[in-house]
């Protein structure tokens, strides 16, 4: 299952690039500027909604992995003869090892979605800061009216 965050990362990844595109074929830095911060919030996003699906499917597995050794024990306990004691010890051994097995690849995968996610937000945090260094009185401006709309939803929630 596909996070939300993905899709709607992409899609304001997307917008951005239309806007900027937009903005550097008019000359409208205002435009090309939002348009590339926009782009950068989406990737930051879409990479937020990867790695939430990334850890999901990390605690699926170990989940799964759990569920699997706990039948294995089950039926090794209903199953239990005195001559194959042994037997059944070196199943509930094997079980255990999948499990361990499965948690080191769910850190492992929750471990690589968060380097993905912090390289992304580096990435953007370096292009928005490149543009704002570039483009300060439109950053101002954008950073006005962001903050601006914010206490405007702030204000409404209140009432």
């Amino acid at each position: 299952m596909v996070d939300t965050d993905r899709i709607t990362g992409a899609a304001r990844e997307l917008g951005g690039k239309v806007q900027g595109a937009f903005g550097d074929l008019t000359g409208s830095r205002r435009d090309s500027v939002e348009g590339r911060a926009r782009e950068a919030a989406g990737q930051a996003e879409t990479l937020y909604g990867q790695a939430k699906d990334t850890v999901r499917d990390a605690a699926d597995h170990v989940a799964d992995a759990a569920r699997d050794f706990g039948g294995r024990v089950r039926d090794a306990v209903d199953d239990l003869g005195a001559d194959d004691v042994e037997a059944r010890a070196r199943r509930a051994q094997g079980a255990e090892r999948g499990v361990r097995h499965a948690a080191e690849e769910a850190y492992d995968y929750a471990e690589d979605a968060y380097a993905r996610g912090s390289h992304a937000l580096r990435r953007g945090t370096r292009e928005v800061g490149q543009q704002v260094a570039e483009y300060p009185l439109a950053a101002l401006l954008i950073a006005g009216i962001a903050g601006f709309g914010l206490g405007l939803l702030v204000s409404a929630r209140r009432d």
